[in-house]
């Protein structure tokens, strides 16, 4: 994986201007100011062919997959299954049997604690992960330690947002049978060194899943060069539809876990004396999946992979210059997160306000941010704080939309100081 901006220039204003006029969300105002999207990290918006995939599919293939007799159902199975390609590409991984379609992170995370958790995990052995997580990457886990009498333990996070790394080697122990990680905080911006927790993990028999839901819109992730044994993502924030995600993991260790779910799908043959299961990756999809999901997801993928990511990085991190630039001029904010690893989020405070009533001004401006503790309580428990008005960017945004966003704050300011 290479996070870093190559000698390729970051777009042009024009460039990113035609790339903006493809999401039609975007070509609106939002209480009659024209709309400033910055809440990237809850969901991006939608490029206009992934919305003609969509109607595509249901105007005219609409049709449940597999084992169908009939045109429509075996359109609609070609699709799908090549969806799953192009996704197993997008991560490199090794093969299509090893992706998962899942609703999306949440459920993937949950998938491999409800199986391979429970089957290997006994009283005293311990799960790890890390102070900035998701409640998503958090809550499960607990539920498995009170079912499994495992115990959930925790990397720390530095003042500046970053992994306390230095404790990796007292934690990462004998007793650590799986570790779970985020690939790039969601409240924080910051990108953890994943590859060097996995090496380590590894060298004590651990098996680890990282949480790309906040990676893979930002730069490639390749899941074979990580050696991650399980890796979980989310369409919607990947310009993709909700309600679909995915999980990778490692052939050899799927087929070892037990199924999610029970019932269509997943099943080779069903009688009432004996149920056996299905081949990957059927065994873990039970029921109808979100076959316009998986085609959506696809088709955002594509249009991704049409687009310079180098340059897209370079644009991303102009944004978070722009924003550092500006930050120091407006004096009374508190920037949450300031590690030197860090994706396009920009989380903070201003001085004597409420994060919600910041949110509230700046969306009376067609401003759109996202409030409060974004689903990571622990880590805003560490800061002392309630939550943060967080501000994260795409491939759409523009250095007048940080302008934009430190003009309102500075309007904010009149109001609340």
């Amino acid at each position: 994986m290479d996070i870093t901006p190559h000698a390729t220039a970051a777009m042009s204003k024009d460039d990113i201007l035609r790339l903006r006029a493809l999401f039609p969300a975007l070509q609106q105002e939002v209480n009659g100011k024209p709309l400033v999207y910055l809440d990237n990290g809850a969901t991006t918006q939608k490029p206009q062919c992934v919305i003609d995939a969509l109607v595509d599919y249901y105007s005219h293939d609409n049709s449940n997959v597999h084992r169908g007799a009939h045109t429509l159902s075996d359109r609609a199975t070609q699709q799908f299954e090549a969806a799953r390609v192009i996704v197993q590409k997008f991560l490199n991984a090794a093969k299509p049997e090893e992706i998962i379609w899942t609703r999306g992170t949440t459920e993937a995370i949950n998938l491999v604690a409800a199986t391979w958790g429970r089957q290997n995990l006994k009283t005293g052995d311990e799960i790890l992960v890390t102070g900035m997580e998701h409640h998503s990457n958090i809550v499960p886990w607990q539920m498995l330690c009170e079912q499994t009498g495992a115990v959930l333990k925790v990397i720390p996070v530095l003042d500046n947002g970053e992994l306390d790394t230095a404790r990796l080697p007292e934690l990462i122990t004998d007793k650590v049978k799986f570790v779970s990680v985020v690939h790039v905080s969601n409240a924080l911006g910051t990108i953890n060194p994943v590859a060097t927790i996995i090496r380590m993990a590894h060298e004590v028999g651990a098996k680890v899943l990282v949480d790309g839901a906040q990676a893979v819109s930002h730069w490639n992730v390749d899941v074979q060069s990580l050696n991650a044994d399980f890796y979980a993502f989310s369409g919607h924030k990947l310009f993709g539809p909700t309600g679909i995600g995915v999980l990778y993991g490692k052939e050899a260790l799927l087929n070892t876990m037990p199924p999610y779910q029970g019932g269509g799908e997943m099943i080779e043959h069903v009688s009432f004396e004996k149920t056996t299961y299905n081949a990957l990756p059927y065994k873990y999809e039970a029921g109808t999946p979100n076959i316009a999901g998986a085609i959506g997801l696809a088709t955002a993928i594509e249009f991704l992979n049409g687009l310079d990511r180098h340059a897209i990085l370079a644009h991303e991190h102009a944004l978070m210059a722009r924003c550092a630039e500006l930050a120091d001029k407006i004096g009374g904010l508190r920037i949450i997160g300031n590690s030197p690893e860090k994706a396009s989020v920009f989380s903070f405070l201003l001085d004597g306000a409420h994060p919600a009533d910041v949110g509230t001004l700046l969306d009376q401006q067609g401003i759109a941010v996202r409030t409060g503790h974004h689903c990571a309580m622990p880590v805003m428990d560490q800061f002392g704080i309630p939550g943060t008005v967080r501000a994260s960017f795409s491939l759409y945004n523009t250095l007048d939309d940080v302008d934009a966003l430190f003009a309102g704050l500075e309007k904010a300011k009149m109001f609340l100081l």
